[in-house]
């Protein structure tokens, strides 16, 4: 399976608590918090390449461009759509949006590259014991 542009990905969630901005220290903002949003469009990034990578690859994120538009309280649901724009060898850039069930609440890019996961985290454990 190749890893052509056009390829989807689509992360739903309900809002909880512990999604919140006040769960992530800014205490009683409860809202999807930025931090959890960025995780949840690295998700959807994700969920577009996995089928079609090839056994022991895997990709990780090394750019996100993004506007968090909108508030999402908790109960809420948001869809999270990440749509493959670009492939440039082991470059991989996604056009991010989302959605909760009221109006647009995020927009962007995402980058990532694919990788051998056996080689890259052989790397991270020689630099784990470097340091």
């Amino acid at each position: 399976m190749a890893i052509e542009s056009g390829l989807v990905g689509v992360v739903e969630v309900v809002v909880q608590p512990a999604d919140t901005a006040d769960a992530l220290g800014n205490k009683g903002v409860h809202v999807l918090a930025t931090p959890r949003l960025v995780a949840l469009l690295e998700l959807a990034a994700i969920r577009a390449v996995e089928a079609h990578l090839p056994p022991g690859s895997g990709t990780v994120g090394t750019r996100i461009d993004v506007r968090h538009l909108a508030a999402t309280p908790v109960g809420m649901r948001a869809t999270i759509r990440a749509t493959l724009r670009e492939v440039d060898g082991r470059r991989l850039v996604f056009d991010i949006e989302g959605h909760d069930e009221t109006e647009r609440i995020v927009e962007g890019s995402h980058e990532r590259f694919q990788i051998d996961q056996a080689r890259f985290l052989a790397r991270i454990a020689a630099k784990s014991r470097a340091a």
